[in-house]
């Protein structure tokens, strides 16, 4: 099963007793974001998550897999994730699958 931003929207929702509207403004504010640091060459770190970065490609020759023509591929920047080693740690020990360490909602103090 695949996990959909319809579905982290919902999550988070639910979770936060939001409504959908405000829930989609924030998750869609926590991707544009993220889109613009990496738009400006800036690396975002999410503790306990992993960190976002873009990665410089050179340019370099290819070939067009039809026509095996040679095809002029330009330098470009690539997003980059990497995982916190916490985050590898859940994803090998959460072994039940989803549910098995949600989030708990913010306190109501």
């Amino acid at each position: 099963m695949n996990m959909t931003k319809a579905d982290l929207i919902e999550e988070v929702s639910r979770l936060a007793e939001l409504t959908r509207k405000d829930s989609e403004i924030i998750v869609e504010t926590i991707f544009d974001s993220i889109v613009r640091s990496l738009r400006t060459g800036d690396k975002i770190e999410i503790r306990g998550f992993g960190s976002f970065r873009t990665r410089q490609r050179k340019p370099r020759v290819g070939r067009n897999p039809k026509t095996g023509d040679r095809v002029e591929v330009p330098a470009k920047k690539i997003p980059f994730f990497k995982p916190s080693k916490e985050l590898k740690d859940l994803v090998n020990t959460g072994s039940n699958g989803a549910g098995s360490h949600a989030p708990t909602p913010p306190s109501q103090s």
